[in-house]
């Protein structure tokens, strides 16, 4: 039993019995990202509800609110209480966004490759930790792991160093991708096309040939 914001909730565990789900599509690649939460390689796209940024005016205010209160009255533990429920909404919007992508990938498609993210590492740089953070990535990868047991689908992860973005996925040359390039412009054959997707239709390769 735990409490959440003034809400109390019970865990328990169940055996669940993996339900095979009939597929859309055999292999797909994910790339994950700041500006679009999933880029996959059949072209859809899940945006990212950035909840923790719409909400940080607010968080920050609430914050304030309770440091300014008697310690132990009564009008701190309301602060508390309002600072604890707006934390609370935050990260259901952030959870809610991850369950329906990775529920539509297990359950669509037989293979899913997405990249081995350091997100620790990622969490260091100090310019994008607050907007990684909201991203939830190390959560996407553990709610996709257990959802492709139930649906019965497949769970690929390419190495850390999988140079996605650096690839073209249409004549396989390999070139550096600066972070400020969204677009990725092939030098040798000329290809070009958005930069999650082209790092999205690289990671469907991998997928392809590892399976």
């Amino acid at each position: 039993m735990s409490k959440r914001a003034n809400n109390w909730y019970i865990s328990f565990k169940y055996d669940n019995e993996p339900t095979q789900t009939a597929k859309e599509r055999d292999v797909i690649g994910v790339d994950v990202g700041i500006n679009t939460l999933a880029t996959c390689s059949d072209g859809t796209k899940f945006a990212n509800a950035k909840a923790y940024k719409q909400a940080k005016k607010r968080l920050t205010r609430y914050q304030r609110r309770v440091n300014k209160k008697e310690l132990g009255s009564k009008n701190r533990a309301k602060a508390v209480k309002r600072l604890s429920k707006l934390h609370k909404k935050v990260a259901d919007i952030r959870a809610d966004t991850l369950h329906q992508l990775t529920t539509w990938l297990a359950k669509n498609h037989s293979t899913i490759v997405i990249e081995d993210l350091n997100v620790s590492g990622m969490l260091k740089n100090h310019k994008l930790a607050s907007a990684i953070a909201d991203c939830g990535f190390y959560e996407f990868k553990r709610q996709l792991t257990y959802k492709c047991e139930w649906y019965g689908s497949e769970l690929v992860i390419a190495p850390r160093f999988y140079p996605s973005s650096q690839i073209c996925s249409n004549c396989g040359h390999q070139q550096k991708m600066p972070l400020n390039l969204r677009t990725y412009e092939c030098s040798n054959c000329g290809f070009t096309a958005d930069r999650d997707f082209n790092a999205a239709v690289n990671l469907e390769n991998y997928g392809m040939e590892v399976a």
